[in-house]
């Protein structure tokens, strides 16, 4: 982030008090602004215009907060979220887009307003496969069943991504969708995931470095780091799996005041559901943790790694779907070893009160001792 500055509106003054300004001259400093504060909404639009063009985050203590220009305004009571945890039809992106499509329906169906993939939902991910990788090495036939992979990712603006933004414009539901993204111009992949509101916007996030041997299948983001989509809940953002365990990618988001903070992943570890309620409370943010279960038995025939395949677990992903509140609770228990719909509506009221005594980027920050910088595109 660019410069972080402590602000506070006088308003029978009409005046902002800076606290580098105070520091800098040895006393009172007031900055006068050129325009009329009324109402106190006008002002900070007004600070907005004046000072966020230089970067500067922005702090009120007057019923509104504006974190890096966004206003923390008053938030829709309740949001109807639907986590949808289900095993993908791997390898097949046709097949897992009409049962995406399938369970959007049966979501909304019963008044989710928010509704939840996981990672790489479509074509699914491809756990315990090497694709033929070795140190200095690659085998033709491991190349092969990667190009089948690479057949059924996803380009971010291709027909299938638009059959979902259709689909939320149809049913008035936000969706985040998990899906390999290929991109239009390199043909590299990425691990990326989409975020599409009723009105039709989509924002991508690609993961920031894939974990481990992923990083053989697809590529660091290059763009797409830190997306936040304004809903009627708040800032909604989202970190893919492992991302989550990067306290500053966490950090960049909870600057963006998120609210609902959307985790898919591919994560049965047990350590994972210590990582839900942590984050929860840290960020003071509702924490919506969304599994895939699968079968060895769901991979596809055809794959030219047979002993690979035979070496997993019968369940080599168990799920383990959830949602943790912003005090750390869950409000929802992991569900294990099966497809489900997890239902929840959350009180979003949660949020601003948890912030009473932990407000992790604003009262219990100190941005002139710490201060992150994110290179954001």
């Amino acid at each position: 982030m660019a410069n972080r500055e402590n602000w506070a509106y006088d308003a029978q003054t009409e005046t902002i008090l800076a606290s580098s300004a105070v520091r800098a001259v040895g006393g009172t400093h007031r900055l006068r602004m050129e325009a009329e504060f009324t109402p106190l909404y006008d002002s900070c639009c007004i600070l907005r215009r004046n000072l966020l063009r230089s970067g500067v985050s922005v702090w009120y203590n007057h019923g509104i907060i504006l974190q890096g220009g966004r206003p923390m305004r008053d938030l829709k009571n309740t949001c109807r979220v639907a986590v949808v945890q289900a095993t993908p039809v791997m390898f097949r992106k046709d097949k897992c887009l009409e049962k995406a499509l399938r369970l959007i329906n049966e979501a909304a169906g019963e008044g989710a307003e928010l509704i939840v993939f996981p990672e790489l939902f479509i074509p699914g991910y491809p756990y315990g496969m090497t694709f033929g990788f070795t140190v200095g090495s690659r085998k033709a036939v491991g190349r092969e069943d990667w190009k089948m992979y690479y057949d059924n990712s996803l380009l971010a603006d291709g027909p299938e991504m638009r059959k979902l933004l259709r689909r939320a414009r149809e049913l008035g539901v936000y969706i985040s969708m998990g899906y390999s993204e290929r991109d239009a111009v390199t043909g590299t992949l990425y691990n990326a995931n989409m975020m599409i509101s009723p009105e039709g916007e989509a924002l991508n996030h690609r993961k920031l470095k894939p974990t481990g041997s992923e990083r053989v299948v697809w590529g660091d983001a290059d763009r797409d780091y830190f997306p936040v989509m304004d809903t009627p809940w708040g800032p909604m953002g989202n970190l893919i799996c492992w991302e989550s365990y990067m306290p500053l990618a966490r950090t960049a988001l909870y600057e963006k005041g998120v609210t609902l903070y959307i985790s898919p992943n591919t994560n049965d570890n047990p350590e994972w559901q210590a990582t839900v309620q942590h984050i929860a409370l840290e960020g003071r943010c509702y924490f919506i943790n969304c599994d895939m279960v699968f079968h060895r038995a769901d991979y596809p025939a055809g794959l030219h790694c047979p002993d690979e395949i035979a070496r997993l677990n019968d369940i080599p992903c168990r799920g383990g779907s959830c949602i943790g509140d912003p005090y750390g609770h869950y409000v929802v228990q992991p569900v294990w070893d099966s497809e489900d719909i997890l239902y929840a509506d959350l009180d979003m009221q949660c949020v601003p009160a948890s912030r009473m005594e932990l407000d992790v980027c604003g009262h219990y920050a100190r941005p002139d001792v710490l201060r992150l910088t994110v290179q954001d595109a």
